[in-house]
């Protein structure tokens, strides 16, 4: 039997969304693995923050929403550092609103971001993965995408979305060396979070630990989740370890039902 090794030198890895947060975690960690890492997002003086802490990190503008801009990032990135054999979809939105005062805008906001962004995202990156036998898609998911919660029923639905969509794909192409798998977080300690820190204390009068309070009581270890662990949970899937791991929710969440 072959050795199972998490060193991911020689191979290319593509993140979305990589200029804050967890996608920045994300990158370093699959850098610090041996992977020359392109991260992309709308922002590219956040991307050039990122790249800056690893030799092996370029960074490529794009915008997930965008199905040309997500094709021509792909050429970009595959013109500098060969085709993509990662892709971690984490580019990703949220927004909180009661059902009542939603529109349609609202619904297909959250949609376009975190279910058709992967799907274009994943769609880019497929043919060459398939063409060379091996491939690793993950998608940042949420624990949203288990259960229901109120006032984020626009993005429920999308996180809903995408873990049904990771679930098909993976039975598409089991045979054919590729895994695809969704991590669902809890919430996490990044600026997206700190700005619904700062939305509970505006609309409640809570000051901010209270507030964040609200967000911890969901998790039976009463945290945030780090970066970092979803950073390195992305690692591990990425590896030979994680070969049997497909069409898989892996949770993040301190144990929340």
């Amino acid at each position: 039997m072959a050795e199972l090794t998490m060193d991911l030198g020689g191979k290319h890895a593509l993140v979305t969304g990589g200029g804050t947060g967890v996608g920045a975690a994300i990158a370093l960690s699959l850098a610090q693995a041996g992977a020359k890492v392109t991260i992309t997002g709308r922002h590219l003086d956040k991307l050039e923050e990122v790249a800056a802490g690893g030799s092996s990190i370029s960074c490529v503008s794009g915008d997930v929403t965008d199905p040309t801009s997500v094709r021509e990032m792909f050429a970009e990135a595959t013109a500098r550092n060969g085709a993509p054999q990662i892709v971690v979809a984490n580019a990703g939105a949220a927004m909180s609103k009661p059902f009542a005062k939603m529109d349609e805008a609202d619904l297909r906001a959250m949609l376009d971001v975190n279910l058709v962004g992967v799907f274009s995202t994943w769609r880019a990156a497929l043919d060459p993965m398939l063409a060379a036998g091996w491939g690793r898609l993950i998608v940042i998911a949420s624990i949203a995408s288990l259960k229901g919660s109120p006032y984020i029923s626009a993005y429920c639905a999308s996180k809903h979305g995408v873990l049904g969509m990771t679930r098909a794909l993976a039975l598409e192409v089991a045979r054919k060396g590729i895994t695809v798998n969704a991590v669902c977080p809890g919430y996490i300690a990044t600026p997206m979070t700190d700005r619904t820190i700062a939305n509970i204390a505006e609309k409640t009068g809570k000051s901010r630990d209270e507030a964040e309070d609200i967000l911890k009581s969901g998790n039976p270890q009463h945290r945030l989740i780090e970066p970092e662990e979803v950073a390195e949970t992305v690692r591990f899937l990425c590896s030979d370890a994680a070969s049997s791991i497909n069409g898989q929710a892996i949770t993040l969440s301190g144990g929340e039902p």
